[in-house]
């Protein structure tokens, strides 16, 4: 058994179409099909079920793709740390974070990693934490910054700090004077993140108002942290965002009441490769760890 033969099985896989998977790898159909027969014969499976009309997966095919498409995957992860033990940790450095990271953060410690690794290419992603925890799996990131939970064997995640929440409101619009006036809300619009874009966080928001006595009117939703903001700000409504963002808004149309009486904070983690031992990641870490915020 050879590569090829389980690229193309994968392309077929795929397409479920040897014409089509035939275009896709830039060779003729007949021999394609000789290649899916000889890896059939040599495993000793039959993979498709074929016809006149279609193509289809059997069982042993569809678990057969699974893990040829985890085999790929793993042996994409081994190019690139061998790339990267080949350079000296020269190339590029991929960094994601979610937008409720503070970006000052960010810009101290590319300035940092600079300083120690000048040929390195730094790239930075505004990336979900679900999205960040497939990427990071895949290769496709070195260092991301989420809020947890995480479920994953493959990702290394150190505590970063602690946040708690904050109601965030337009001063000219509502006047809060203390955490006792968060239940007289339940008539306010609310400005959320989308559910599907970030649903535990979703959940934990739905947690705070229930605790303090009802249901919100979600209005308006965001992926965005600051766009949630500068929607509030915009009298669309108010919003719950975590305590790091009250700490580092200094807009004066904009307040906050934390919310201290309910006892949920949200994690925030850095994650990297269990697999990655590099000089450059251990720095990323040591500076985020040893950050005062």
């Amino acid at each position: 058994m050879e590569l090829r033969h389980l690229r193309y099985f994968l392309a077929v896989a795929e397409e479920l179409n040897f014409t089509k998977a035939a275009e896709k790898l830039f060779i003729s159909q007949p021999p394609l099909s000789r290649q899916i027969i000889e890896l059939e014969e040599e495993i000793q499976v039959r993979l498709f079920i074929r016809n006149n009309k279609k193509v289809e997966l059997t069982e042993a095919g569809k678990y057969f793709k699974e893990e040829v498409t985890a085999l790929f995957q793993h042996l994409e992860r081994i190019t690139i740390k061998t790339q990267k033990i080949a350079q000296n940790v020269s190339g590029e450095f991929r960094i994601a974070y979610i937008s409720s990271i503070y970006s000052a953060v960010i810009s101290e410690l590319i300035q940092h990693l600079k300083v120690q690794f000048p040929y390195v290419n730094f790239k930075l992603f505004e990336i979900s934490t679900t999205k960040q925890i497939d990427a990071l799996e895949q290769g496709k990131i070195d260092l991301g910054i989420i809020r947890s939970p995480i479920k994953s064997t493959r990702i290394k995640a150190q505590l970063w700090f602690q946040d708690g929440f904050s109601v965030v409101y337009n001063k000219r619009l509502i006047q809060i004077n203390s955490e006792k006036e968060i239940p007289n809300l339940k008539e306010e619009t609310f400005v959320f993140f989308n559910k599907n874009y970030a649903p535990h966080y979703h959940e934990v928001l739905l947690e705070l108002c229930a605790f303090y006595g009802f249901a919100p009117k979600v209005v308006h939703e965001s992926n965005n942290i600051n766009s949630i903001v500068q929607l509030v700000k915009n009298g669309l409504g108010i919003s719950i965002v975590p305590s790091n963002i009250a700490k580092n808004n200094q807009d004066p149309e904009i307040g906050f009441i934390e919310l201290k009486k309910v006892n949920l904070m949200t994690d925030v983690s850095l994650i990297t490769s269990k697999e990655d031992a590099s000089e450059i990641t251990k720095s990323a870490v040591a500076f985020l760890l040893n950050f005062k915020r």
